[in-house]
């Protein structure tokens, strides 16, 4: 394959990357006074770049023609699936960003670059065939992360949040670069599909270690448990629209690179990662949902909240077909607009002086006072829970029914079970603000006149998640299919 035809097949990167450095060059030279406008320039790349990859998803395209870079990079309908819910978050978190920082003053015209650059990083990661374009992709969208993690500077936590974030996540990375190089050492290769050819008869101790250690450092990306540690503090300690972005955008990456790298590279060995994820799953569910009954901060309670639905996502890996890759690609698509809701409804509240609520006592009597983001945050609760008739369940039904499916009935009937324990919290919000006395925190009037953006934002996500989603299931599950069917055709 010729280099302008790897060029052509990595058009949404090119696109977000030449619009990036174009936008950080006009920050230099216009400064904060721009960054409205650099944010609109963004958001326009990011369109863009969504538009380029609605064809690969439709299509369903895939094969040796999407291999670009000497098999580095694979442009196959599973990771335009992905770029689309990563494009779609990271223009949410664009739109939320004004609101937010300019009441502070924290406003910058570095917010949307660095935005920007965490996209191409996590396209690059959902496409990765090579252990090196893996790393590539990572660390780019880690350096990202850790500078927005941190952006407020003036605020304490959120310094305390980028800190956090820096030390474990180059920790992480350590762990993964340990577990390649073994990797490589025993396989004689860093390519996913010469990896799984090596690594195709019994799996040397070596190779088995290697296989952890990638494992592991994956999984603190994705904060499964017992890898989730930094996810609760940076979560609070970040600003409103940064949380919102590390609860969706870098989870969906995160998950599709985890997916790419244990069906592709250690396809051959499934029973050796299986029960790895199995573990991660349940450990993931019962502690977040266990770990967020007692939290009476919002967004800690939504940190525990993206633990328990990683658990979820989990199960449709574990079931290691294309069934539940479908399925799993399905939840993540329910589960970007579910996070997004939710962090838009709470970053619309404030209280007489403009603050954010942020304390879960502070939505008492929310539906007498801002009845609009009250109803909206009770959607998005109940389809979190995985309550009828509301579209979260959909997401749900399909993990488990593919876990069902193949024969793994005890951990289908484990998730369901602790899935009803993370039912109660979600409940409890919904009775703190429909069924207890106004706290006098949330001030009608304060933020109701901010950007419409929020309230446009805030409807889109909700009616996603409503029961008129259930009206895209047809359409949705043959995306997943057609994606899944990509993965797995060359693996």
């Amino acid at each position: 394959m010729d280099f302008s035809t790897s060029l052509a097949l990595i058009a949404p990167e090119l696109v977000l990357s030449l619009s990036g450095l174009a936008l950080l060059l006009v920050a230099a030279w216009a400064g904060d006074r721009a960054a409205r406008t650099i944010s609109v320039l963004a958001c326009m790349a990011l369109g863009a770049a969504f538009a380029l990859c609605l064809p690969v998803v439709n299509g369903g395209l895939a094969g040796a023609d999407r291999i670009a870079f000497d098999g580095q990079f694979r442009a196959d309908a599973f990771a335009s699936l992905a770029k689309l819910m990563i494009y779609a978050a990271s223009l949410a978190a664009l739109v939320l960003a004004p609101a937010f920082l300019e009441r502070i003053r924290s406003m910058r015209a570095e917010y949307p670059v660095l935005v920007l650059f965490s996209a191409v990083g996590m396209s690059i990661m959902v496409s990765a065939t090579d252990l090196l374009t893996l790393y590539i992709g990572l660390e780019m969208q880690s350096l990202a992360a850790y500078v927005l993690a941190s952006f407020v500077r003036d605020d304490n936590r959120s310094a305390e949040a980028g800190l956090k974030y820096f030390v474990l996540g180059s920790l992480a990375s350590g762990i993964l670069l340990f577990g390649m190089s073994l990797t490589y050492g025993f396989s004689g290769s860093t390519a996913f599909d010469a990896i799984g050819v090596a690594l195709g008869g019994d799996l040397s101790t070596g190779a088995l270690f290697g296989l952890v250690f990638v494992m592991a450092g994956l999984a603190f990306k994705i904060s499964a448990v017992p890898f989730h540690m930094w996810t609760p503090d940076v979560y609070e300690g970040a600003p409103m629209p940064v949380t919102a972005f590390f609860a969706s955008a870098p989870k969906v990456a995160a998950i599709a690179l985890l997916t790419r790298v244990l069906m592709e590279a250690f396809g051959s060995q499934v029973d050796s990662w299986r029960q790895i994820v199995v573990f991660l799953a349940l450990a993931s569910i019962v502690v977040g949902a266990l770990g967020a009954i007692g939290q009476d901060n919002v967004k800690r309670l939504l940190a525990y909240s993206s633990i328990n639905n990683v658990g979820f996502i989990l199960i449709g890996l574990a079931v290691a077909s294309s069934a539940g890759t479908s399925a799993m690609l399905v939840y993540l698509s329910i589960y970007v607009p579910m996070t997004i809701a939710g962090f838009v409804a709470v970053l619309m509240l404030r209280n007489a002086a403009g603050e954010p609520i942020e304390r879960i006592a502070d939505l008492a009597g929310l539906s007498r006072v801002r009845p609009a983001v009250a109803w909206c945050l009770m959607i998005v609760m109940f389809s979190l829970a995985g309550i009828p008739p509301m579209f979260g369940f959909w997401g749900k039904f399909v993990v488990f029914q593919a876990a069902v499916q193949a024969d793994m009935v005890v951990l289908a009937a484990v998730g369901i079970a602790a899935s009803v324990i993370g039912a109660f919290y979600y409940l409890k919000i919904v009775k703190v603000m429909f069924f207890d006395e106004p706290s006098g925190a949330v001030v009608s009037g304060v933020g109701e006149r901010g950007d419409r953006s929020l309230g446009t934002l805030l409807a889109l996500s909700t009616l996603m998640i409503s029961p008129f989603g259930f009206l895209a299931t047809g359409w949705l599950g043959a995306v997943a299919d057609r994606a899944a069917a990509s993965l797995l055709l060359l693996a």
